[in-house]
C-alpha cells in the first residue's frame, strides 16, 4: 500500500473515531465535570508523554524522509492506534481535537500542526536532547562503577573526554546522511538559543564526569575548547567515508592533543596576568552562561 493510501485510510479511521469519541464525550460531560479539574494537570503531562512516543517512532523514518513534518506524520500513523486508545482512556479532549482536525487534512495528519507546530525542529530537538540524556546516563553509570570499585583501572580525564565525544558522535551515525539538514534547521535564528544550550549542556556534562569540578576561569576555557572540538569533529564525521569512521576518531585524537597544548599555554598565561578579582568575575559570567543554557532546556542545574 502506498503512502497516500495509508494517509487516506488514516483519515477515514480517525474521522469515524473522532465522531464516536465526541458523541461519547457529549453524553458523559455532565458526569465528568467534577473530575475534569483533577485530570487537567495529568493531561498536560500525558500529552508530553504522547509527544515523546510519537517523536521516538518518527526517528525511524528520518533516514528516508529527513527531519521533516513527513517523518513526524509517518511516526504518528504508526502510533495512532495506541494514541487513540490512550486518549479515550484519559478522555483528553485536547489531544482528540488535534487528531480530529488532522483527519480532515489531505496529505499530512494535523498532529504536525497541532502537537508539533514547529515541524522538523521539534524532531531535531528531541533527538539532540535524548542523545544528551543517554550520554549523561552512560557517564553517570561509569562514575558510579568506579566509585563502588576503586580498584578498577581509571581513565585519564583526557581519555574520558575523548571516549565521551566518540560515544556521543556515534549516536549520529544512523542519521549521518540527513544530519546536515538537522544542522541547518538548528542554525535558523529562532533555533540558535536552543542549539547553543544543547551544545553547552553536552560539553558541561562531559567535563563534569571527567572530573572537572574547579571554579576558575579555566572552567570556562575548557568547555569552550571542548565545544569547538565536538563541532569540528562532527563536521569531519559527516564527510568521512572510512570504515567505522576510523578517520574521524583519528581526527578527534589530534584535536584533543592540540587542545591540551593550547590549554597549557592559556592556563599558565591567565594565572599570571589576570588579577583574582577579574578571574572571579569571569568565572561568575561563565557559570551564568551554562545555567542559562540549562534553563532554556528546562533542565535542573543540580546533579
Amino acid at each position: 500500500m502506498s503512502t497516500i493510501d495509508n494517509f487516506k485510510s488514516f483519515r477515514r479511521l480517525w474521522t469515524s473515531r473522532a465522531l464516536l469519541a465526541d458523541q461519547f464525550e457529549n453524553d458523559t460531560d455532565k458526569k465528568a465535570e467534577p473530575q475534569q479539574a483533577a485530570h487537567e494537570e495529568s493531561d498536560e503531562e500525558y500529552e508530553r508523554s504522547i509527544k515523546t512516543k510519537i517523536l521516538d517512532v518518527s526517528l525511524k523514518f528520518v533516514p528516508d524522509l529527513g527531519w521533516s513534518k513527513q517523518a513526524i506524520s509517518a511516526g504518528f500513523v504508526v502510533c495512532c492506534d495506541i494514541l487513540y486508545a490512550e486518549c479515550s482512556r484519559k478522555r483528553s479532549r485536547t489531544l482528540r481535537s488535534n487528531v480530529a482536525v488532522g483527519a480532515e487534512s489531505i496529505g499530512y495528519p494535523g498532529v504536525t500542526h497541532g502537537l508539533f507546530p514547529n515541524g522538523g525542529t521539534a524532531l531535531v530537538q528531541h533527538f539532540y536532547s535524548s542523545c544528551n540524556c543517554k550520554l549523561n546516563e552512560i557517564l553517570k553509570k561509569e562514575a558510579l562503577t568506579i566509585q563502588d570499585d576503586p580498584s578498577r583501572p581509571r581513565k585519564t580525564p583526557e581519555q574520558q573526554i575523548r571516549d565521551a565525544v566518540e560515544t556521543r558522535l556515534r549516536m549520529l551515525a544512523p542519521y549521518a546522511k540527513t544530519w546536515p539538514q538537522a544542522m541547518a534547521i538548528m542554525a535558523l535564528p529562532p533555533n540558535v538559543p536552543t542549539a547553543l544550550a544543547n551544545l553547552l549542556t553536552l560539553v558541561d556534562d562531559i567535563c563534569y564526569y571527567a572530573g572537572d569540578r574547579s571554579v576558575d576561569f579555566n572552567w570556562y576555557t575548557r568547555r569552550m575548547m571542548l565545544a569547538t572540538i565536538y563541532k569540528t569533529t562532527e563536521l569531519y564525521m559527516l564527510q568521512d567515508i572510512s570504515e567505522d569512521h576510523k578517520e574521524t576518531w583519528l581526527f578527534l585524537d589530534r584535536r584533543i592533543k592540540d587542545a591540551l597544548q593550547i590549554y597549557a599555554i592559556v592556563s599558565n598565561s591567565t594565572d599570571k596576568t589576570l588579577p583574582d578579582q577579574t578571574l572571579n568575575r569571569a568565572t561568575e559570567a561563565a557559570t551564568a552562561v551554562f545555567i542559562t543554557a540549562r534553563n532554556i532546556l528546562g533542565l535542573n542545574w543540580n546533579r
